[in-house]
């Protein structure tokens, strides 16, 4: 840890991030419309690089309206092959370089007819169907507690702000919970009908473990997802990444312009 700090503050200089945001598929370039300072992953000592489309691997730093950001410009993923402690690694890197509060995005599935592709869902709340947590294994008491609460990993105040924030820009937007499975493979029609009736709206393969260790490091967690496809089984039609990219790429402009919103509102 220490020395990946050390590397990126080398790049940085005086550049203190205060909010971080974790770009999803197809929303990386979000990041290339401002004058920044860009990390490859694979420069950054201890970090891995995803191979994923719509994944560009690179750490971000930039001032948006009057903010100090860091941006993943793309994440890797449990399915990849990664640990959990290696997912969520960039979250601690983030924690110590100051960020307090945590934007994560997501390209998601939709779970019923009532959500739609093409809107935006702010997460209230998750279920973890990966089975297993980024915590398990020695704590650090340097970064949090052994035993963290999750009653509200994804902050009230956040969420008020991104609603007011899409009621502003006339965005369409839903409100609901994110399933986090391990993926790659898509769920079946079986495992989503399972999901519904637990309570879920979107289901995904990510997210999950970065809101958990961050709400662990005390950051306050926006998570917001892109539902760029209906879930397995909602209707007939076969599901493919690409797909989930087109959807992405579609609706992208009016997620940046919610982005920028949030971030000019945020304290």
């Amino acid at each position: 840890m220490e020395s990946t700090v050390k590397y990126i503050r080398k790049q940085t200089g005086n550049f203190v991030p205060e909010i971080g945001i974790i770009l999803g598929s197809g929303l990386g370039d979000f990041a290339d419309e401002f004058k920044s300072i860009a990390i490859p992953y694979n420069e950054i000592p201890n970090f891995e690089t995803s191979k994923v489309e719509g994944h560009k691997g690179r750490l971000v730093f930039a001032q948006i309206e009057g903010k100090n950001t860091v941006m993943m410009q793309g994440r890797y993923h449990f399915y990849e092959g990664y640990s959990m402690q290696t997912v969520t690694y960039p979250v601690k890197v983030m924690k110590k370089l100051g960020i307090k509060t945590l934007i994560i995005t997501n390209a998601a599935g939709a779970v019923s007819g009532d959500y739609k592709p093409g809107e935006l869902m702010f997460i209230t709340d998750h279920i973890n169907f990966m089975g297993t947590n980024p915590l398990i294994g020695k704590n650090d008491d340097k970064l949090g507690t052994r035993f963290p609460d999750m009653s509200e990993i994804y902050n009230k105040e956040l969420i008020e702000i991104g609603v007011k924030s899409a009621q502003k820009l006339s965005i369409d937007y839903q409100k609901g919970v994110y399933a986090g499975t391990t993926g790659p493979s898509y769920e079946t029609p079986a495992e989503i009908n399972m999901f519904r009736h637990l309570g879920a709206n979107a289901v995904g393969m990510s997210t999950v473990p970065e809101a958990i260790v961050a709400n662990y490091c005390g950051i306050k967690v926006l998570g917001i997802s892109c539902l760029t496809n209906y879930a397995s089984g909602v209707t007939d039609t076969p599901l493919n990444h690409q797909e989930v990219i087109e959807t992405a790429n579609r609706v992208k402009e009016n997620f940046k312009n919610l982005l920028v919103e949030i971030l000019s509102t945020l304290d």
